[in-house]
């Protein structure tokens, strides 16, 4: 039953443009193709991937931090309340004046004090800046050296110049080694991430990175089982090419250095827009949408891989609306970009009243983004 379900499932014609099938990709004359049992190379890089992160975090990373004089402001902690601590846990982090005005009367605080007591206790959950420095530190190391690696092994490559040259002799493509180590290495280090996501800094926009790295790590993964390992490179190294910039320009905004940062933000602005709005959509996918129809009838691999691009796109455009967000407010003269997706901590200083209504709205005053694409604090006092 189970086998019979699994021949319908792969069958030639699903997968396939008609007449080729999962035959023509079996070794042969010397030529080696990709397989699916290759896939199970990529957990044990992602563990490797996770052992070098803390190694690196730890030697490079936190001396660095030392160095650009990342540093964490002292934080007031929330003294323990018998009566605020299960409220918080349990129900809302971000009380309404209604359930305030209760909790006062429970705890025996004033209203005041229990709207610091929240304060307090929100700031207390928020990621220092060194963590988030060594996360951008990790990811601004890996992207950087991922782009030039895809760049060294695609660039005496016919399809970088000519995308047409993706579909020639396609399934029957042999696989090459730097083609194999690419492939491995990416989607080994998407991998890490699934598996680092429940300590890794939550962003604003959490969901939309599980859906991205989830349709990253399924493009991979399928783009390899049937041999469209030409069109996956190309768009590996698309993705690649402005992600050292926002990793560098968050890097350089928890060091307080913002002129350097809104440039490095600025530059990655300008390429994520060419790269993914223009690159991506009007050469890359409509060379794996449209041109194919010109040579084969379409066939259901057709739609799931173009399907699995158009959900990146989309995430893309929503990451644009998010970055020209950013922009518009610093092109006028703010002195640093604010991130939009990301949490600034909470002064004691508040005004009590601006307090009340945002805790009415249900929220407090947030910002950050990531890797997607991450966040820039507006608090910090340095300068170039």
């Amino acid at each position: 039953m189970l086998s019979r379900l699994r021949e319908q499932i792969w069958a030639d014609w699903i997968w396939f443009p008609e007449g080729y099938g999962w035959a023509d990709l079996t070794d042969h004359d010397g030529k080696v193709y990709p397989k699916t049992q290759d896939l199970w190379a990529t957990i044990p890089i992602a563990l490797c991937f996770l052992v070098i992160r803390q190694i690196f975090e730890r030697t490079v990373a936190t001396p660095l931090a030392s160095i650009l004089g990342v540093t964490d402001k002292k934080r007031v902690r929330a003294s323990p309340n018998p009566v605020l601590e299960p409220y918080f846990c349990s129900t809302s982090k971000n009380p309404t004046q209604s359930s305030i005005e209760v909790l006062s009367k429970q705890s025996g605080c004033s209203v005041r004090q229990v709207q610091r007591w929240f304060r307090r206790r929100r700031n207390q959950e928020r990621p220092c800046k060194l963590k988030k420095f060594r996360e951008a530190s990790w990811r601004f190391t890996f992207y950087l050296v991922a782009f030039f690696a895809g760049l060294a092994a695609l660039i005496d490559k016919p399809w970088l110049y000519d995308m047409k040259q993706v579909w020639e002799d396609f399934p029957k493509m042999p696989l090459l080694p730097s083609e194999y180590w690419y492939y491995m290495i990416e989607l080994g280090f998407y991998l890490s991430l699934i598996f680092s996501i429940a300590s890794d800094v939550k962003r604003k926009d959490f969901k939309e990175q599980i859906i991205h790295h989830v349709a990253t790590i399924s493009l991979i993964s399928f783009s390899w089982l049937v041999n469209y390992i030409r069109a996956g490179t190309l768009i590996m190294l698309v993705h690649d090419s402005s992600d050292s910039f926002m990793e560098a320009a968050k890097m350089f905004n928890y060091a307080g250095w913002r002129n350097t940062c809104n440039i490095m933000f600025t530059t990655f602005a300008a390429v994520f827009i060419f790269t993914r709005l223009v690159i991506l959509p009007f050469w890359i996918i409509h060379t794996t949408c449209v041109y194919p129809l010109t040579l084969y009838r379409p066939f259901l691999g057709f739609y799931f891989f173009n399907g699995l691009m158009f959900v990146l796109q989309a995430l893309h455009i929503f990451w644009a609306i998010l970055i020209l967000r950013m922009v518009v407010k610093f092109l006028p003269g703010n002195h640093i970009v604010e991130d939009e997706r990301s949490d600034k901590d909470e002064t004691e200083s508040e005004d009590e009243d601006g307090g009340h209504e945002k805790l009415q709205n249900g929220h407090a005053q947030n910002g950050h983004a990531q890797n997607g694409f991450t966040p820039l604090n507006n608090n910090h006092s340095k300068k170039d």
